[in-house]
């Protein structure tokens, strides 16, 4: 279990277990912590793997300015063996200004740096895989308990058959079960929520995201990234739903089966992208394909978080249709 949460003034910290959002946890409650204390403290996280050495004493490095500072070491079971020294060494002297976390998956592998870290007298967050069915039950309950709810013993056994072993996707699913059917939840809301969120693809994204649901869109974007529908093919969805919106909003007729003759699409489509471009107008469309553009380029590498990029152009595509629908003028961006 993660340990209590960490004083700005523990110097060393040790963040280790198989269980990444355990592990991920732990750190932003480290982090939380810090932040709390010192909310001008410089925070830096550097990935063990590839790490030259030289990098890693910068940032250890007495600050000139001065006041905290507080750095994540991750992956440091994939240390290479100069760099575990370097870290065994700061031990021996670390400096009272700045928090040290090191974050190891478990194994053997560098477990000597591990020891280190513990026997200068580092706090420790214990992250073990939750592999049993029971402690998957566990981690549920408590989720929902976080939320402020309560799940019947069916209902959580109904939720963990469904969604297996993915603590992220079973914490999400936590979440939204209480945020949509309030404090009680039974099998039954478990049945109706999982129908709802299986068949999640990017063409659910775009269509709330056309329709104006801000909501709803983030809902389902970062379930369909829970499923493990890709990036590009999101990006996509929302691109092609944007650009076919133009183009049916764009023709002057109302013909379903002219517009689908002229724009060669089947009528399905085009009654379809109809419905979707209501609301819009020809300048918010034009504003929303240069984001669906901008966005295309950011998930195949440009942007560093694909799934930061993602939600920031959801939300400002609805931006885009409420300041610029039709009727009113397009806001000034």
């Amino acid at each position: 279990m993660p340990a209590s949460p960490v004083e700005p003034t523990s110097r060393l910290r040790v963040v280790i277990g198989e269980e990444e959002l355990l592990r991920a946890r732990a750190v932003s409650a480290v982090r939380a912590a810090v932040l709390g204390r010192h909310p001008d403290a410089e925070v830096h996280e550097l990935a063990a793997m590839g790490l030259p050495v030289g990098q890693l004493a910068d940032v250890l490095a007495p600050s000139l300015f001065g006041g905290h500072r507080m750095v994540v070491v991750t992956g440091a079971n994939e240390a290479a063996s100069a760099l575990a020294d370097s870290l065994i060494s700061y031990t021996k002297d670390p400096d009272p200004e700045l928090t040290l976390v090191i974050v190891h998956s478990g194994g053997k592998r560098n477990e000597a740096l591990v020891k280190a870290f513990k026997s200068a007298g580092a706090a420790v967050d214990e992250c073990p895989k939750i592999s049993s069915v029971g402690d998957r039950i566990a981690f549920v309950r408590n989720e929902v308990r976080t939320f402020g709810g309560r799940i019947a013993p069916d209902a959580v056994t109904a939720l963990v058959d469904a969604i297996g072993a993915d603590l992220r996707g079973l914490s999400a699913a936590a979440s939204q079960l209480v945020s949509d059917f309030g404090g009680n939840i039974d099998a039954d809301d478990v049945a109706r929520f999982h129908r709802g969120q299986a068949e999640v693809t990017g063409f659910t994204v775009a269509e709330r995201v056309l329709t104006g649901d801000r909501a709803g869109s983030i809902e389902m974007l970062r379930w369909a990234l829970e499923r493990g529908v890709a990036h590009v093919l999101i990006a996509d969805a929302i691109a092609d739903g944007v650009r076919t919106a133009a183009r049916v909003a764009s023709l002057s007729s109302t013909s379903i089966g002219d517009l689908a003759r002229t724009l060669k699409m089947p009528p399905w489509k085009v009654k379809k992208a109809q419905a979707q471009a209501r609301g819009w107008s020809i300048e918010g469309l034009q504003l929303a394909l240069g984001v669906a553009a901008d966005l295309n380029a950011d998930v195949k590498g440009a942007a560093a978080s694909a799934d930061y990029a993602l939600e920031r152009a959801v939300r400002t595509i609805v931006t885009i249709r409420t300041e610029t629908g039709r009727g009113r003028m397009p806001a000034r961006r």
